[in-house]
C-alpha cells in the first residue's frame, strides 16, 4: 500500500511539472495574456479539469514556483538552532541562499529563471498575484516570530520589515542579473547588501 501511494504521489508530481513546463514554455514564447488555459492543457496533454486541480488560477501556472517558498522565512525561524535569534537565523539562511544561487534570492542567472522574472514583472496580473503570496508569507513569518516570543504587534511589524528587506534584496539581484551581470560577479555586492540590510534590521526591530 505504501509503495502504491508513493507511485501515485510521484505521478502527481510529474503531472504537475509537465503542466507547469508546458505553460511557461508557451507564456515565454507568446506572452502570458496571449495564451489560454485550454491551450496549456492541450500542450500538457491533460484536461482543463485536471489542470485546475493542480493550479487553481492561470497565474498559479507561473507563480507556483514562488508559492512553494511562501513559508520559507517562517520555516527558518522555527528551525533555528537553540539559542539562535530569529533574525540571525534569517540572515544566515539568506546568505546561504546567495551562495547556492537560489532563485528566491534573485541571484540566479539560469536563463529560464531570468526569463520568468521578466515575464512576471512585465505582466500586471502576475504582479498582483505575486503580491498575494508575498502577503501570505509575511503573515506566516509574523506567526513564527510570535511563537518565538515576540508580542503580536512587534511580530507583525518585524515581519513586515523583514519581508520588505528580503524582497528588496532579491529584486535588486534579479534586476542586475536580468541586465546581464553574471551571478558570480554580482555575489560580493549581493552579500554586502544583505549584510548591511540585516544589520540595519537588527538595530531597528529589536531581534538578535
Amino acid at each position: 500500500m505504501t509503495e502504491e501511494l508513493g507511485l501515485r504521489e510521484r505521478k502527481k508530481l510529474r503531472t504537475r511539472a509537465a503542466i507547469s513546463t508546458a505553460a511557461i514554455g508557451l507564456f515565454l514564447e507568446r506572452g502570458f495574456d496571449a495564451v489560454g488555459v485550454a491551450e496549456v492543457a492541450r500542450a500538457a496533454e491533460v484536461s482543463k479539469r485536471t489542470l485546475f486541480a493542480y493550479f487553481p488560477t492561470k497565474e498559479d501556472l507561473v507563480l507556483h514556483r514562488f508559492a512553494d517558498h511562501e513559508t520559507d522565512a517562517a520555516d527558518v525561524v522555527r528551525a533555528r538552532r537553540p539559542g539562535q535569534g530569529a533574525l540571525a537565523a534569517l540572515r544566515e539562511a539568506f546568505l546561504r541562499g546567495l551562495a547556492a544561487r537560489e532563485p528566491v534570492t534573485g541571484l540566479c542567472d539560469d536563463p529560464e529563471v531570468a526569463a520568468v522574472f521578466r515575464l512576471v514583472t512585465g505582466t500586471p496580473a502576475l504582479v498582483a498575484r505575486l503580491a498575494e503570496f508575498t502577503s501570505a508569507g509575511e503573515v506566516a513569518l509574523a506567526a513564527a516570530l510570535a511563537e518565538a516570543g515576540a508580542g503580536e504587534l512587534d511580530a507583525s511589524l518585524a515581519a513586515a520589515q523583514i519581508a520588505a528587506v528580503r524582497r528588496t534584496l532579491a529584486t535588486a539581484n534579479m534586476a542586475a542579473v536580468a541586465a546581464g551581470t553574471p551571478a558570480d560577479r554580482r555575489l560580493p555586492e549581493a552579500v554586502a547588501a544583505a549584510e548591511r540590510a540585516f544589520t540595519l534590521l537588527s538595530s531597528g526591530v529589536g531581534l538578535a
